[in-house]
């Protein structure tokens, strides 16, 4: 069995983890904290994260960095978006100089605007042949209980992808190639803002047609942003655009739809958060993809107005009201 290594328990990595098992794979999970390494190891669940679900024998867990990383020759990322760059500072030096490294997260960092495998690149020095994306309708609750699904491995080399895809091949897992790193990873982080908002207007008492709005609205920024920055349309019309953000607005699973309804019922941003120890990419990504919306000279006006909600600049009625009264415009604008 081929070795790989996950760094990140939560329900997103662990899920992942069971889809690594099943494709053949010897799979050793690191554990921020050592209690939930222990759940997996002791009793063959992550009761936190995934409760009642069982995990395969060939899944292990550990809070050793360098246990972890030993003999792992694909290293799974699957952390928060915001912490992982300091958190990769401390890995790096018991990674595999020839590993392939491997990103699940879906965001966007404050303040440089990188994406992840560009953080991947800043701080172990890895070549983009090494440095790969995993996005796609992936919901970690259905992931884990196996029910059928697809997603998008994307690497700049494509043989690499293709080793990738072939490494998570399982049989209710089925992952595609692609070489655009770029759109995938910006579609991944996108659908996230999109969903905030698709959440607010469900937390308002809106109904289909809202939603169904909001969500091809949301797609038209999201290719307007990664096609400016040289990504391929047709990504944005994939499982890593539309398939993924289709998952993301309509399923209650959803993490960032979910801190929307709850946004839309009145909630503050700093009551959701600590209500929960789930991570809503969305509500960070926000500001991010705005900047970087601005940067680029693009029109964003959803992760405008999900990021000012978010900030508690404006009210979520304020937003509905602001977007109906923007200018009127054609639709291939």
């Amino acid at each position: 069995m081929s070795k790989v290594a996950v760094f990140g328990a939560g329900s997103w990595g662990t899920a992942f983890s069971i889809v690594l098992a099943d494709a053949g794979n010897d799979v050793t999970i690191w554990a921020r904290r050592e209690e939930v390494a222990e759940s997996i190891n002791e009793r063959r669940e992550n009761e936190e994260y995934l409760p009642g679900i069982e995990l395969p024998p060939a899944v292990a867990a550990t809070h050793d960095v360098e246990k972890a990383a030993h003999d792992a020759d694909v290293v799974i990322f699957a952390t928060p978006s915001q912490t992982f760059r300091g958190n990769l500072t401390e890995w790096a030096p018991y990674l595999a100089g020839d590993a392939v490294l491997v990103s699940l997260m879906k965001g966007v960092e404050l303040g440089t605007l990188n994406r992840m495998s560009e953080v991947i690149a800043q701080v172990t020095d890895a070549g983009p042949e090494r440095i790969a994306v995993i996005s796609g309708p992936n919901l970690a609750k259905e992931i884990a209980r196996r029910e059928p699904a697809a997603s998008v491995v994307a690497c700049a080399d494509e043989d690499v992808a293709r080793m990738i895809q072939d490494r998570v091949h399982a049989p209710a897992f089925r992952p595609y190639t692609s070489v655009d790193v770029l759109g995938c990873e910006l579609g991944g982080a996108y659908k996230n803002v999109v969903g905030l908002a698709v959440g607010m207007a469900v937390g308002l008492g809106f109904g289909d047609n809202t939603t169904a709005s909001v969500i091809t609205r949301g797609l038209a920024e999201t290719a307007r942003l990664a096609t400016r920055l040289g990504a391929n349309p047709l990504t944005l019309m994939g499982l890593a655009g539309l398939g993924d953000l289709v998952a993301t607005c309509s399923s209650p699973l959803s993490r960032n739809r979910t801190f929307g309804e709850k946004l839309g019922q009145g909630m503050t941003t700093d009551a959701i958060i600590a209500s929960t120890r789930q991570v809503a990419e969305g509500a960070k990504s926000c500001a991010s993809l705005r900047a970087l919306a601005e940067r680029t000279g693009v029109d964003a006006p959803i992760a405008q107005y999900v990021d000012d909600v978010v900030a508690g600049r404006i009210t979520v009625e304020q937003m509905m009201d602001q977007t109906l009264a923007r200018e009127t415009k054609a639709e291939s604008d």
